[in-house]
Formats: C-alpha cells, sequence, structure tokens
C-alpha cells in the first residue's frame, strides 16, 4: 500500500477551497486563509476563548483586520462570520 501522500492532499483541498475564504462587510472584501500553518494554529491555542479581535487580527493579518475595524462589526457579525467560515472549510476556529 503506497504512504499517504500529504501534498497531493493538500494541493486538493486546496483546489476544492481556494487559497482564502473570502467574506464581505459593506461592500469590502476580506479573507480569511483556508488553511492555517502550525506556527499559527499555536498562536491561536494561546488566545482567550472570547478573544474575537486577536483571533481576526492573526488569521486575517494586521492591516486586513484594521481595514475590517473601520466597519461598525458587531460580535453577532463575527459569530456568523466564524461559523460560515468554519461549515465552509472545516476549521473550527473561535469555538470554546
Amino acid at each position: 500500500m503506497p504512504a499517504f501522500n500529504v501534498n497531493a492532499a493538500r494541493a486538493q483541498r486546496l483546489e476544492a477551497l481556494g487559497l482564502t475564504w473570502d467574506f464581505e462587510v459593506d461592500g469590502e472584501t476580506f479573507s480569511l486563509p483556508t488553511e492555517i500553518p502550525r506556527r499559527s494554529a499555536h498562536a491561536l491555542a494561546e488566545l482567550k476563548d472570547n478573544d474575537l479581535d486577536g483571533l481576526l487580527a492573526l488569521l486575517m493579518g494586521e492591516e486586513s483586520y484594521q481595514r475590517l475595524c473601520q466597519h461598525e462589526v458587531s460580535v453577532q457579525d463575527i459569530a456568523a462570520i466564524l461559523e460560515a467560515y468554519g461549515q465552509d472549510t472545516g476549521l473550527g476556529v473561535g469555538e470554546g
């Protein structure tokens, strides 16, 4: 039996999902990664469960996060974004 090919599996996931998962706020498009590098996962694990700002800044990058902060976004909006992101990508971020 051949060994599991991680690179081939990653390529299939990225082909199916794309490199980013996009969402729109007030006509402006923002992106989250469809795959989270292990280094970022360690940083995510260090965040408190309710640190939505830290979570988004880490996932989006500081520049995109600051652009998002210019919009009037509620906690419920962020929860909806993260729920849809998790459903579409299989990543369970922001779950307590």
